[in-house]
């Protein structure tokens, strides 16, 4: 019987037991009770209070009513998830529920644009890469320490998306396995498994691996290699079909197989050109986000990685990572952590410096000649995908003090306001949200409070608005923020609930019940705003694509103290990034960018003014 393909080397002895849990919080095997069925729909009828007409909504409040009572649908399929067993998470399809299988790159996939590094020519690139390389790993070796380890670790660090036939899996290392020991480094197309760590699993010293990666630089040339990596941002389907194809071959299945259990990828991409915006932060989203196509350095990802982490010639950096697996929190976390590595003093040559290590072994394929025009079809749609991205990107001051509000929660409640004053009207808005707490490697949407945020920006337009009840409607809009962040922490969020019930009645082959059917009911999941947050010590560029083509992206990164173990100060400046596609008229980056800026202006004004709520 052949091995899992993600199991590999050795097994280490077998851990000590867990600590117990604290009360509440779901053990391994467990989950957190699911949500009453009342109180999601509830949050259902709640959210299209600010989304459809009156006589629209009475029509939906008589399908819940319908589903929601005894002997309904409802309360049946509600059983069937009550009786389904604990299972390994699945990764969600964006949007969820759709059958279009969307590319990872800008669809799925999230990134941070690191500060801009500055360096005179390709050996201070492979230097800065060596040090991330080794700061990265140390984070990891520190997670590796906590007690109880942190249970989304096995899936970030060596985990990979596989492309399945109807949705997606995660390879990761299960429980007790020994790491591998080797990264994916790509350049110029050309992909390597490079030793980064010794036998007894620890990093090996940044010097080591700046000598290794410049190995691997002598080697890889311009040309001579199929940008294979394109087609792991192909449609699903497609990537699907291409990858059933090349593991039939053995050569392939080691390689891919080295690619998906190595610790994480990095990818050594070529210059950007100035004049494509390579030099701002708009150009390093674009590389961070899609590669910038086919001709730029799209061919030198491989999407399906969780951990990606990108090293420019020109000092353009970052990470693309996939948020069903691994939240934009942990990410910043282990960005700044990194950065702060690489600024460390050179320590003094270790013993393992000397010791002769394995060059980069280059990983081959085995090509038929129908992978080649897969390859062309992976490199207009990278092209065209590139193309079609539209990144507006600004910087603001923040908003002073804010009390006891969140930073994060005034954020969102901004960011209806600005929607409200580019659009007319709000629209569904949606925050992707891990729940590594109580359901690792899986996710909830947070939507925010509609009725209260929409109060808050016809009252912020309203001249003859008094400042006291502009301040009231937004400590309301944002507590209610806060209440509803807490209830998705905990795994009562209602869309995950929703598509659960969904679901059961798919799997059970039953009639789709008609609330799912209800045009209110997708307006509600036609989320045109996909938001994500994220405290960063560095200042980096949050990414977040639209989920809808008539939708926006918009990632905010709030500036953090700049000691870890300080105490959370009042909200500091921001740096928001902001994509949609330019192929609908009907969004454009930089319009609602303006219309934020606007609404953070007046939000940061009220509170200065008049104090905190």
């Amino acid at each position: 019987m052949g091995r899992s393909p993600w199991v590999w080397g050795r097994r280490r002895a077998p851990p000590a037991p867990p600590p117990r849990r604290p009360p509440g919080m779901p053990g391994r095997g467990g989950r957190p009770p699911l949500p009453a069925l009342g109180a999601t729909l509830g949050r259902l009828l709640g959210a299209l209070e600010a989304l459809v007409a009156p006589a629209e909504r009475d029509r939906t409040r008589r399908l819940v009513r319908e589903f929601g009572a005894p002997g309904g649908a409802g309360p049946r399929l509600q059983e069937r998830l009550r009786r389904q067993p604990p299972v390994p998470p699945r990764l969600p399809e964006w949007p969820w529920g759709s059958s279009e299988r969307l590319p990872l790159p800008v669809h799925t996939s999230a990134g941070l644009v690191l500060p801009r590094q500055d360096w005179e020519d390709w050996r201070g690139q492979l230097w800065f890469a060596a040090r991330l390389i080794a700061g990265i790993l140390d984070y990891r070796a520190q997670l590796e320490r906590r007690d109880p380890p942190e249970p989304w670790v096995q899936a970030a660090f060596g985990g990979c998306r596989v492309p399945g036939p109807q949705r997606d899996e995660v390879l990761r290392l299960p429980p007790g396995a020994q790491p591998p020991p080797f990264i994916t480094v790509v350049r110029n197309c050309q992909f390597f498994q490079v030793e980064a760590c010794g036998e007894a699993g620890t990093p090996l010293p940044p010097a080591a691996l700046a000598a290794a990666l410049g190995g691997l630089r002598a080697r890889t040339g311009r040309g001579g290699a199929p940008p294979l990596g394109l087609l792991t941002g192909q449609h699903r389907h497609a990537w699907g079909r291409v990858y059933r194809q090349l593991m039939r071959d053995r050569l392939n299945r080691a390689s891919i197989g080295r690619i998906q259990r190595s610790l994480f990828a990095l990818s050594l991409d070529a210059p950007v050109l100035a004049a494509a915006g390579g030099r701002g932060p708009g150009g390093g989203a674009a590389q961070v986000l899609h590669g910038g196509g086919a001709c730029a350095n799209s061919g030198n990802r491989w999407f399906d990685k969780t951990l990606q982490f990108i090293v420019g010639e020109d000092g353009t950096c970052g990470v693309v990572y996939d948020p069903a697996v691994i939240d934009g929190a942990v990410v910043a976390e282990m960005v700044d952590h990194a950065l702060d590595y690489c600024r460390r003093p050179e320590p003094s040559p270790s013993p393992m410096t000397s010791l002769p290590l394995p060059p980069p072994q280059r990983l081959r394929f085995s090509l038929g000649p129908e992978t080649a025009p897969e390859v062309e079809r992976a490199k207009r749609h990278l092209d065209s995908l590139a193309a079609d991205v539209d990144v507006h990107c600004f910087s603001h001051e923040g908003f002073g003090a804010g009390g006891a509000l969140r930073p994060e929660a005034i954020v969102q409640v901004a960011l209806q306001v600005a929607f409200y004053r580019a659009h007319g009207s709000l629209c569904a808005s949606c925050e992707p949200t891990s729940l590594r707490h109580v359901l690792p490697g899986c996710t909830d949407l947070l939507r925010p409070p509609g009725p209260p945020c929409l109060a808050l920006a016809r009252a912020l337009d309203d001249p003859h608005a008094e400042p006291e009840l502009q301040l009231a409607l937004l400590r309301e809009a944002v507590e209610a923020q806060s209440r509803r962040t807490q209830e998705v922490l905990a795994g009562q969020g209602a869309e995950r609930h929703l598509q659960g019930l969904r679901q059961a009645a798919i799997a059970a082959g039953e009639p789709l019940p008609e609330i799912f059917m209800d045009p209110a009911y997708a307006l509600a999941t036609h989320f045109r705003l996909c938001t994500v947050q994220v405290r960063s010590r560095e200042g980096c560029w949050l990414l977040r694509g639209p989920l809808v083509p008539d939708g926006y992206g918009v990632g905010v990164g709030h500036m953090a103290p700049p000691d870890p173990h300080d105490p959370p100060g009042p909200p500091g400046g921001l740096r928001v990034a902001i994509t949609a596609f330019a192929c609908c008229h009907q969004t454009e980056a930089a319009h609602l960018g303006a219309a934020l800026q606007g609404a953070l202006d007046s939000l940061g004004g009220l509170l200065r003014r008049h104090g905190p709520p």
